[in-house]
């Protein structure tokens, strides 16, 4: 029944790394593939606790109905949270409970993009951006991002020939890449903006995972006025819950909230209030801290792996947060026919394809440090690195260089 679906679900491919992480389930393989936070870390007896006390304090309105708009303390703590960490003045009613930020994505697509709307997005970019914008066929504007962030050059061109409706950037320690957008790189970011129409969608749910470097100030502290901000509880707390959110500038939360509440009502209410409970009862900082230390000693494990085993002519990146490093291999290796290879010899990880609109047979791959153990790195890298080195003694190279 080919004619029954619409032409926006027809245009929108299926997720190619859910269909990668179907090959990893093998306890045998070693997965750089997935995103995933570690689940050692969850705080499952805090949860516990913290479900007990709502249930006891407040069990028949907390499994009620709510507001669409999400748990009013919920978004004064991280309206507080802006406050304290960001410098960031955000007033809780312009905050919205989200179903992930996934679903803010969404909501901002159905909100804004008209078909044909030009939707710039960081290259390589987030695969669910692409996937949750492509819904309501934008036209697609990639910015190739380098180590130091967005292309500023192909910025300013595209904002002087085109009206552009959004550009999306995830500036902390970006999935796929790990890379930030420095300082610099977004100030010009500013600066080419603050005269237009665009919105810029700041997504940060790794800014918290931060190993080491001063952090950045918010493009909202740039351009207040035209910044949306997303966050997650996903990679602090636990991804189960899907629950995040989107901070947007007031005279745009109406809008998002008709939106909202033509999606889903409102985001799970009870886990809301389990999510508050928890952080008025413990010390999230200190939870953090420790995610942090296991993450930066298995990127480290990592980094130091590939410094060791891969050939030379791989380029890396080396972030100071978050859960991804991103590599270049040397110009004609298609690092889809490595997948190939590797998952063979029961290692994964994720072909840069997906993150690019309409590229293929790309040079590029996303590993994740976050939820494989130290020992597993050192054994995975080593496989990588010699599928690699004997890729290349085979293959003779093609004209062909794909940049950051």
């Amino acid at each position: 029944m080919p004619g029954i679906f619409s032409d926006r679900i027809s245009d929108v491919p299926r997720s190619f790394i859910r269909e990668i992480l179907k090959t990893t389930v093998n306890p045998d393989v070693i997965s750089f593939a997935g995103g995933l936070p570690n689940r050692e870390l969850f705080p499952v007896e805090e949860i516990k606790d913290a479900c007990a006390k709502v249930l006891d304090e407040s069990g028949r309105d907390a499994l009620q109905y709510s507001t669409s708009e999400g748990y009013l303390p919920l978004r004064e703590w991280i309206a507080e949270r802006y406050a304290s960490r960001m410098g960031l003045v955000v007033d809780p009613e312009t905050i919205l409970i989200t179903s992930g930020s996934q679903q803010a994505l969404d909501l901002i697509g159905k909100t804004f993009v008209n078909t044909g709307d030009h939707v710039a997005i960081e290259e390589p970019g987030y695969l669910g951006a692409i996937q949750a914008f492509a819904l309501y066929r934008p036209a697609f504007e990639p910015l190739p991002l380098h180590f130091e962030g967005v292309d500023i050059d192909r910025l300013r061109a595209l904002v002087q020939h085109h009206e552009v409706k959004l550009f999306y950037a995830v500036p902390n320690f970006q999935n796929p890449s790990g890379i930030s957008h420095s300082d610099a790189n977004r100030d010009e970011v500013a600066a080419a903006l603050s005269s237009r129409d665009t919105l810029l969608i700041e997504d940060d749910p790794y800014g918290e995972l931060q190993f080491s470097g001063s952090q950045r100030k918010s493009y909202r502290t740039r351009i207040p006025g035209q910044t949306i901000l997303l966050g997650s509880f996903s990679k602090i707390f636990v991804p189960a819950f899907r629950i995040g959110w989107l901070a947007a500038p007031r005279p745009l939360i109406s809008r998002l909230l008709i939106s909202k509440q033509a999606s889903d009502l409102h985001t799970n209410y009870f886990a809301q209030r389990v999510l508050h409970r928890y952080l008025m009862d413990n010390d999230i900082d200190e939870h953090i801290v420790r995610i942090r230390r296991r993450y930066l000693s298995q990127k480290e494990a990592m980094i130091s792996a590939i410094g060791r085993d891969f050939p030379p002519g791989v380029e890396y990146s080396n972030p100071d947060g978050g859960m991804f490093l991103w590599a270049i291999l040397p110009e004609g290796i298609s690092a889809r026919r490595l997948f190939d290879t590797a998952i063979a010899h029961n290692v994964a990880f994720v072909p840069g394809d997906p993150f690019y609109v309409n590229k293929s047979d790309m040079n590029t791959m996303r590993l994740n440090f976050s939820c494989v153990d130290e020992t597993s790195i050192v054994k995975g890298v080593s496989v990588l690195g010699g599928i690699l080195a004997d890729t290349l003694n085979r293959q003779q190279p093609r004209n062909r260089r794909t940049p950051v």
